[in-house]
């Protein structure tokens, strides 16, 4: 396990006001952008057209413009509904707790969905954001796998208990539901998490009183490690205490033999 180093905790109170400042930023990032999803669909609706040959079409040139727009794009207002919650918790978590890595995590998730479905996908248009939503998933699990501080770990644990079933959906299904996309997003979404893992700083670890305490000089976590090899080496022959040493042949006998008194005979039965 990598255990943060020991840094000056920060004042509570400003910690706290930091924590929210930055949570509030990361929803609001998150509806912002789900309300241009829905402005989207809702043009499409009122205009009477639809933009899906704006999406990603596998094999086709013209069909790498949907690498940018696909995710922007959805076919009902049923997908576009399935998709609006798992990208406001996935998008705030990533955004609250990895603001440094987040923006590369989602760029390349974005991209990199898109042309998986446009190298392996099937020969029709490919869109809605189901692909980032899958990746802000896989991204935020495996973090916590790497990480292993409390954020990380609590960050995963929310992601895999409300979308943990995103990984069955990876694999082909339903025929159309774009697979293809899940697959890339929660590939990307991978690769993201062990590419920039490091990128935001681990939170520091409090230091105690007993960790500065000093034993004869010594300071204590030395003095702990040495108690810890001594207890599984065994001493060295010189050290061994003598506990009897033979005498030599006629040395005169300094020890005293206290002599037992006889056992008392019982009398013979008639």
């Amino acid at each position: 396990m990598d255990v943060p180093l020991n840094q000056p905790l920060p004042d509570p109170r400003e910690q706290a006001r930091v924590d929210r400042a930055r949570f509030l930023r990361a929803i609001l990032a998150s509806m912002g952008f789900i309300a241009v999803l829905w402005w989207v669909k809702l043009a499409e609706t009122w205009l009477g057209t639809s933009f899906s040959a704006l999406g990603v079409y596998p094999h086709s040139p013209t069909g790498l413009i949907g690498l940018l727009t696909a995710p922007v794009l959805h076919g009902s207002i049923g997908h576009l509904i399935n998709n609006t919650l798992p990208l406001l918790v996935l998008g705030t978590l990533v955004l609250s707790i990895y603001p440094r890595a987040a923006l590369r995590a989602i760029a390349l998730i974005w991209l990199g969905s898109g042309l998986v479905v446009w190298l392996i996908g099937r020969p029709s248009f490919h869109l809605g954001a189901s692909g980032l939503s899958h990746g802000l998933m896989f991204f935020l699990f495996l973090l916590g796998v790497l990480r292993r501080d409390r954020p990380s770990i609590a960050a995963a644990m929310i992601a895999f208990l409300l979308y943990g079933g995103m990984v069955l959906t990876i694999l082909p299904g339903e025929p159309e539901v774009s697979w293809e996309a899940h697959l890339g997003g929660a590939m990307c979404g991978a690769v993201a998490a062990v590419l920039w893992c490091r990128r935001d700083p681990p939170p520091a670890r409090k230091r105690y009183s007993w960790e500065d305490e000093e034993t004869d000089g010594v300071p204590l976590e030395e003095a702990l490690a040495a108690e810890e090899r001594g207890m599984y080496e065994p001493p060295s022959p010189g050290e061994v205490p003598v506990l009897w040493v033979r005498p030599e042949p006629g040395a005169p006998q300094s020890a005293t033999v206290i002599p037992f008194p006889a056992r008392p005979q019982a009398p013979p039965a008639d």
